[in-house]
């Protein structure tokens, strides 16, 4: 594929600014407008890169849709998209894919379903799904292997691995602790997903435990290979995004801070995706991430 990618992204859900900022990454955006977007910390990032050389030139977002026409046409003005459609089903016929921007992952079969019948790839933001049920019946739509493409960004974010120099100090892993703000069910993905691509050698689960107060949610999963894990979301404490990572000989510390560039490199790789015709996150993957989300929700 050598003509530029039509993207359709579609949004929003409460508190989830991804139309806005996906959208730059492809197609730029104007700083006056972006200002007012209602999400400062989008503004602040995007001000930090160089336009247009950090877009990515092989997909343009030339549609949008959410259930909000003045948001709609607010998130086109801001990111140059030339299109606001009615009713998302429209994008059909006017795109080659499609940016699922919304984290109500309730909502994902429903609206994913139209594009994967049509065989379209869809980028599905995370949490691709709440329980391994609902998961799978979504991957059952697939038309191909590699039509759906979901992931928390935390995936891509070179913040959150290891170096050379790092698992050295560290030795072998023994156990993870990672930390997140806000809600289980839409933000403990992006621990659970860097978490499980730090031990991919990991056995099956010995046993798990899981404390509760109020919003905040602590999941301990020890495994039969011997390493344990703790996820843990902070309600509205503030915390960054973080790992602290224990070994046979030290122990690291892990802090994500660049947003830009995570989104920017999982959009991305979904775009080589689609050029290659090739399967980027396998849907045994996505499975596993939501095994666990399921797991902290379980009684």
């Amino acid at each position: 594929m050598n003509k530029e990618i039509r993207l359709g992204i579609i949004g929003c859900s409460d508190g989830n600014g991804h139309p806005y900022s996906w959208s730059a990454i492809f197609n730029g955006y104007n700083q006056k407008i972006m200002k007012n977007c209602g999400y400062p910390t989008i503004f602040d990032y995007l001000k930090k890169q160089k336009f247009p050389d950090i877009q990515i030139k092989e997909g343009k977002v030339t549609h949008v849709w959410t259930q909000d026409k003045n948001l709609s046409n607010h998130i086109a003005s801001s990111t140059f998209i030339d299109n606001v459609v009615d009713d998302y089903h429209e994008l059909i016929d006017k795109v080659d894919a499609i940016l699922l921007a919304r984290d109500d992952a309730e909502n994902h079969f429903k609206i994913a379903k139209p594009f994967l019948e049509a065989g379209m790839p869809i980028y599905i933001d995370k949490p691709f799904a709440l329980t391994v049920f609902d998961a799978k019946e979504l991957i059952k739509l697939q038309r191909y292997k590699g039509q759906i493409f979901s992931c928390s960004a935390m995936r891509y974010s070179a913040e959150l691995k290891l170096s050379d120099e790092q698992k050295n100090i560290v030795g072998e892993i023994c156990s993870i602790h990672g930390f997140v703000s806000k809600s289980w069910d839409k933000y403990a993905v992006h621990i659970i997903e860097p978490i499980l691509q730090l031990i991919p050698r990991r056995g099956k689960i010995l046993e798990h435990k899981i404390w509760r107060h109020d919003d905040k949610v602590l999941l301990l999963v020890n495994f039969k290979t011997g390493e344990e894990i703790h996820i843990q979301t902070c309600g509205n404490s503030i915390s960054p995004i973080s790992l602290r990572i224990i070994g046979t000989k030290g122990w690291v510390d892990l802090v994500f801070t660049d947003t830009f560039n995570t989104f920017r490199c999982a959009l991305l790789d979904f775009i080589k995706g689609i050029i290659n015709k090739d399967e980027r996150i396998p849907s045994n993957e996505i499975i596993e991430v939501v095994k666990f989300i399921e797991l902290g929700r379980s009684k």
